[in-house]
């Protein structure tokens, strides 16, 4: 029976996955966004463009103001930090996780301002104040000649620290769209400076043409984007949806997977990016061993600063069961 053959149902799998993810087109030609009704993003993306002109150390500081005054306010934001976090970190006393949450604003606040200046500056004056940790471990993996997917995660640092990887390295990047097209036009052409080629999640065409010219691909695949083509792996513990296309992706082109990370330092300013050695034995044939080694790497990495990883999204919205409560207030 052809239908039971495991290798005919994971090529039937990339299949779907390439009918749902078929390239969309984007405009990113400014001069389309010229009608009253863009005026109020312009407005916002030109106070982006002044803050990002400030000293780093007056951005940072202005940065943890935004990020404490979020964290004040509350809402849905914290709320959904504080789940995570007492979800993620359960050794840590109530006083400590509280703490963290507090800190994950800062973090993310300073990393609101630093988009700014990942967008409208020149990232050649931070290469100063950037170490490279573990960049051996790419290069070895980039002598397999078919690619490599660099995974990586939603840290504080997403923005900026596009810019100065590429100071070191030669990369293309997946991105998924914004929903303002205005946005999306400005984030786009501000990543293609710096990445190579900037692929639309529906992209996977252009992916999978970067790997095959031996070219390094940032891919992120630690948020939830629903029931379909996934399985439950844990990461810190609970059982969260992990897409299954990275299996899929590393199977059809021979890729080799390194997982990337990059910090802020604490004090005076400063980044450091982390290259691991290309995971082995990947994929592995199951899919639920592939999606678990890919979230204990990032777990790994997010420990080295839990505080800047974006725990303000809902990584657990979709529940193994849909009839389980939700952790967020919803059945999912």
């Amino acid at each position: 029976d052809l239908q039971a053959c495991p290798k005919f149902q994971r090529l039937a799998s990339l299949t779907l996955v390439k009918k749902k993810y078929r390239k969309q087109p984007r405009n990113t030609d400014l001069s389309a966004y010229r009608h009253p009704r863009w005026w109020l993003t312009w407005i916002a993306l030109a106070f982006m463009w002044l803050l990002a002109q400030l000293p780093i150390r007056v951005q940072w500081w202005l940065g943890s103001g935004l990020g404490r005054l979020v964290w004040r306010v509350g809402g849905s934001r914290r709320r959904i930090t504080e789940t995570n976090i007492r979800l993620c970190f359960p050794q840590l006393t109530k006083q400590q996780q509280a703490k963290l949450v507090k800190q994950t604003f800062i973090a993310n606040g300073i990393g609101l301002l630093e988009v700014g200046a990942g967008w409208f500056c020149d990232s050649t004056k931070l290469k100063a104040i950037t170490t490279v940790h573990g960049l051996e471990h790419f290069e070895k993996a980039l002598e397999g000649g078919k690619g490599v997917l660099l995974i990586g995660a939603h840290y504080s640092t997403l923005e900026i620290s596009g810019g100065l990887t590429t100071k070191f390295i030669e990369a293309s990047a997946m991105q998924r769209d914004h929903n303002n097209p205005l946005i999306n036009a400005v984030m786009t052409r501000a990543r293609e400076r710096h990445f190579g080629a900037v692929h639309g999640a529906r992209d996977l065409r252009g992916l999978f043409r970067s790997l095959k010219q031996n070219h390094a691909v940032w891919y992120a695949t630690d948020q939830d984007y629903g029931r379909k083509d996934i399985v439950f792996a844990p990461f810190f513990g609970i059982p969260a949806g992990t897409i299954t296309a990275t299996s899929r992706i590393a199977e059809r082109s021979g890729c080799k997977l390194v997982p990337f990370s990059h910090f802020r330092r604490s004090g005076k300013p400063g980044y450091d990016i982390y290259f691991q050695p290309a995971l082995e034995n990947f994929p592995s044939g199951d899919d639920l061993v592939d999606a678990t080694v890919i979230n204990k790497t990032i777990e790994q990495e997010i420990k080295r600063a839990p505080d800047q990883y974006l725990w303000m999204h809902r990584r657990f919205k979709t529940r193994p069961n849909p009839d389980d409560p939700g952790f967020y207030g919803r059945k999912r």
